[in-house]
Formats: structure tokens, C-alpha cells, sequence
């Protein structure tokens, strides 16, 4: 497992984005498919931490990438200091209603939940802690 600490700015999302894309690349059983959700996921994850996690001071967000391929899977872990949010207690969006009618806030969190397998958060010795898990090497469809 591979570790990044940055700062909680989204001038650093490409940053980011190219070593989650390091890491997938050491497994080749990682789709496209499986690329294409996994950062979708660094992008709305990362970004919501960068604007809400801290808000009287810059912060840190720690980020792990595991590609396991024995397991089969990839699991992200996002971690920071900022103010306690677990992201799995929020309603997800009702997406039959149109979309001026939807409330504003909620749809990348609701996408996160559909294109992963697995997602845990913790809050621990004063860190959120959001993992995520995605099966990979399934066939494109």
C-alpha cells in the first residue's frame, strides 16, 4: 500500500490523480472500466475534502492506493483531520425527480456508492477515515 500526503487544495487534484494512475498501472488485471470509477471516486472524494473538511485552516489529506492483484480488488483510503463528516449517513438524491427539483448536493457521493463495491468510514484519534474498495478485472462491457 502506497501513501500520499498533500494538502487539501484542489490545485493538487491532478497530483493526486497521477498517483492513484501510477499505482493502478502496476496492475494489469485494472480495466479501463475499473480506471475510469476509481477516479471518478479520487475526484469527488479528494474535492469534497478539499472544500469542506477544514474550515479555519489549510489541512492535509493522507491518501493510500492498494493494488493488490492476488486480491483481485483496488482499495483507496482517504484520511484527514478536519471537522467529523461521515459521507455514508447522508440520503441519497432521489434521481427519479427532475433535476430542478432535485435539493442541490448529494449526486457524486450517490455515484461514489453505485461504481465501488465496498465503502467503510471511521472516525478515529480525531481522523476521518473513508475507505473504499473496487473488485477489478471484470470484462468491459
Amino acid at each position: 500500500m502506497r501513501e500520499m500526503r498533500i494538502e487539501a487544495s484542489r490545485k493538487y487534484m491532478q497530483t493526486v490523480q497521477d498517483f492513484v494512475k501510477e499505482e493502478l498501472e502496476k496492475n494489469p488485471d485494472c480495466t479501463r472500466s475499473d480506471n475510469l470509477k476509481i477516479h471518478m471516486v479520487v475526484d469527488e472524494i479528494f474535492g469534497n475534502i478539499c472544500d469542506y473538511a477544514y474550515t479555519d485552516a489549510p489541512g492535509e489529506i493522507t491518501v493510500w492506493v492498494d493494488t493488490d492483484s492476488s486480491a483481485e480488488m483496488v482499495k483507496l483510503v482517504f484520511s484527514d483531520e478536519g471537522t467529523p463528516f461521515n459521507p455514508l449517513l447522508l440520503d441519497d438524491p432521489d434521481i427519479t425527480l427532475p433535476a430542478s427539483e432535485r435539493s442541490i448536493g448529494g449526486l457524486g457521493l450517490f455515484m461514489v456508492k453505485n461504481a465501488m463495491d465496498d465503502i467503510s468510514y471511521e472516525s478515529k484519534e480525531g481522523k476521518n477515515i473513508l475507505t473504499i474498495i473496487k473488485r477489478i478485472g471484470e470484462k468491459d462491457a
